[in-house]
Parts: C-alpha cells; structure tokens; sequence
C-alpha cells in the first residue's frame, strides 16, 4: 500500500502532507512483520490491531487527498477499496488467531 501512496502522490508539493499520509501507509506492512516476529499470539493479534488502525487513517487521509485536489475520485476509489479488503482480511486473521 505504501508504494502505491507514494506513486499516486509523485507530483504532490505539499511535503507535509505526503509525510501525513505515507506514515500510516508504511505501518500497515511494518506492524504486520512486527507482529509476526514476536514471541506470542497476543502480541501478534495487538499488532494486527495497530495494523487495522493504521489502514482506517490511510482512508482518512485519502478521503483528505482528494479534498484537496492532490488524488482523483477515480484513485480514491481504488484506494479504498484496497484498503477496506486489507481491513477485512486483517479481521479474518484476527479472528483466525482465537480459534
């Protein structure tokens, strides 16, 4: 997902937002691999929750991009989407770890 922001945003100036929003969209895949080196389910699970939440932030802050006129609706929809199906299969291993 971070790749795909970063792409999307290749001609952005505003620096501080593209900071904004690729910092959330870096987490999705580094609290995945953190979570995964831990020791424990628990600590697996807690990260997969950072990693929903950090997904949930990268729609907040595409919904912000196109406000401001730095993304088309055409890429906001593909975001999104791509970001709710990571939302769901994150869920999905979640609950995969309870059982």
């Amino acid at each position: 997902m971070s790749i795909k922001i970063y792409r999307v945003l290749i001609d952005c100036r505003d620096g501080g937002f593209k900071d904004q929003i690729t910092r959330p969209g870096n987490s999705i895949a580094d609290n995945i691999a953190e979570g995964a080196e831990r020791t424990g389910k628990a600590e697996f699970k807690q990260f997969l929750g950072f990693t929903k939440g950090s997904a949930g932030e990268t729609r907040s802050q595409v919904l912000r991009a196109v406000a401001l006129g730095y993304i088309t609706q055409q890429k906001r929809a593909e975001l999104v989407t791509e970001l709710r199906e990571l939302s769901r299969m994150i869920h999905g291993l979640i609950k995969s770890l309870d059982r």
